[in-house]
């Protein structure tokens, strides 16, 4: 076996040095050669720094002039294509994004506690000792009118349910606890809740209450009340719902 002599190595270097040379002219002048580091590092910044997608003609406002921000734009594209951020194209306008595979690897589930308003504790206590009750009867109670986002948050969070129609004019909805109720609060069934004297002793109950006053046992029903009905929607009752919100806002 013949070796290379170290002329034909340093014909070869040379060589690949040539190649690299012509590989060079030609990337000029098609327009594909490695952007100045000056205007490409303008570019990156001006693209991270922007708080939303910008678009190609502010990008080329803001670079000198004369600057292609197209191949700058392409060379990024494909610096940055293997890496956990891209530079994508999205609506006609250009941004960073994380990589799509790795989606999975930066999803972050936080739990955000919501304080319920004294409203809505308020509301919830009434529905728990009186159900099923009507939004009426729990303005009744407060002696304030039950704005419908309350009732909607009781339900959003599960401690809250609509369960009927009164059998009244009106035909009002009827509200009542839920198993997430129960669950929330470590009550094994609703009658676990604090009686007259519990809230007396705890200091929850105003001192000035009547002797004849007296709470409700509070009883969570499956199944309807005597004087509830159904909520049934019928196919052709296309109203319904908006029965249903009317009847709340009344």
């Amino acid at each position: 076996m013949t070796r290379p002599t170290s002329s034909r190595l340093d014909q070869a270097s040379r060589g690949i040095e040539d190649d690299i040379v012509q590989l060079t002219e030609r990337l000029k002048q098609s327009g594909d050669e490695a952007a100045p580091d000056a205007d490409l590092r303008h570019l990156e910044a001006l693209l991270f720094a922007a708080s939303e997608p910008i678009d190609t003609a502010t990008l080329r406002e803001r670079l000198p002039k004369g600057v292609d921000v197209g191949a700058l734009l392409a060379r990024l594209q494909h610096d940055y294509a293997g890496r956990g951020i891209n530079l994508v194209h999205v609506a006609g306008r250009w941004r960073f994004q994380t990589a799509p595979d790795l989606a999975d690897n930066l999803v972050d589930v936080r739990e955000a506690p919501r304080k319920l308003s004294k409203a809505a504790l308020e509301t919830l206590a009434i529905i728990a000792y009186h159900q099923p009750v009507t939004r009426a009867e729990i303005e009744d109670v407060r002696g304030v009118a039950v704005s419908k986002g309350t009732l909607d948050v009781l339900m959003e969070l599960g401690w809250a349910r609509v369960r009927g129609r009164r059998r009244t004019p009106g035909r009002p909805v009827t509200y009542g606890t839920t198993e997430g109720f129960l669950a929330h609060f470590n009550l094994e069934q609703i009658s676990d809740l604090p009686g007259r004297e519990d809230l007396k002793a705890a200091g929850l109950l105003d001192p000035r209450l009547p002797k004849d006053f007296e709470m409700p046992e509070p009883a969570m029903l499956d199944a309807l009340a005597t004087d509830e009905d159904p909520l049934e929607v019928e196919p052709e009752d296309t109203d319904f719902f908006e029965d249903f919100l009317a009847d709340d806002d009344d």
